[in-house]
């Protein structure tokens, strides 16, 4: 049946890609859940403690994640034990990335509203699954002609440019289009014309003497926020639940 599934629904080779990816979001979606509910006091479920010490999930993530990784590159990406793998690195890396905020400022910031974060990366990247799984390809390899394929100098140049627009997309404080851009060249390409975000290395270096690229950033970047920062607040509370107010000061 696998073998079946990998001929006719997707392309060869990537069944496991997409079972590691349908873990990885059905692992968030049911973590989210869980965690909603105890944060809510309703059900069974309870934090998991040894002693004085909580147990995140991050941690049998990062075991899962691990263990499914060496077993999916065991597996030669086929087969029955490839897609075991596959489906457990996924589930690993959905409990991952669910805490992924806690992994970058060091501490339980699950509920505030740093905590977005996490949120944000697991759409992240479930996107560019996504794409990998739509046929696209890192750096636009897969937009290289037979010929280019075999002229080895003309696809790492092709490469090597696609990468320069993400790396220029990135030092304008474009994050996402940068990450896209990786999979989707022309989105770094656009990234890598438009104005750099207030505050970016690329505007410290460059709009240091230039107060009018200054004022447009800004006014851009504010237009930007203003516009699309309730909305994306919107889907991160509906996904993730909504973070706690941050506490009075003294």
């Amino acid at each position: 049946m696998g073998h079946w599934l990998d001929r006719n629904i997707i392309e060869p080779g990537k069944l496991p890609l997409l079972l590691a990816l349908a873990a990885f979001v059905l692992t968030f979606v049911i973590t989210r859940v869980v965690t909603r509910l105890i944060r809510a006091g309703r059900g069974p479920f309870g934090n998991v403690t040894a002693g004085d010490v909580h147990i995140h999930h991050v941690v049998p993530g990062v075991i899962l994640t691990v263990t499914g990784g060496f077993g999916t590159v065991a597996g030669g990406g086929r087969g029955p034990g490839a897609a075991l793998g596959a489906v457990v690195f996924g589930i690993g890396a959905g409990l991952v990335l669910d805490e992924f905020a806690l992994i970058l400022h060091l501490d339980d910031v699950y509920w505030t509203e740093a905590g977005r974060k996490s949120v944000e990366m697991v759409v992240l990247t479930a996107a560019l699954v996504g794409l990998l799984l739509a046929g696209f390809a890192p750096f636009g390899v897969n937009d290289l002609s037979e010929g280019e394929l075999q002229n080895r100098a003309g696809a790492a140049a092709n490469i090597a440019v696609n990468f320069l627009f993400s790396l220029i997309a990135l030092s304008k404080g474009k994050t996402r289009i940068a990450a896209f851009g990786v999979i989707v060249p022309v989105v770094a390409l656009i990234g890598a014309l438009r104005l750099a975000r207030p505050g970016s290395p690329w505007a410290r270096r460059f709009y240091r003497r230039r107060p009018r690229a200054r004022a447009r950033a800004a006014l851009r970047a504010h237009r930007h926020d203003r516009r699309w920062s309730g909305p994306r607040r919107a889907v991160q509370d509906w996904l993730g639940g909504k973070p706690d107010p941050p506490p009075p000061h003294p």
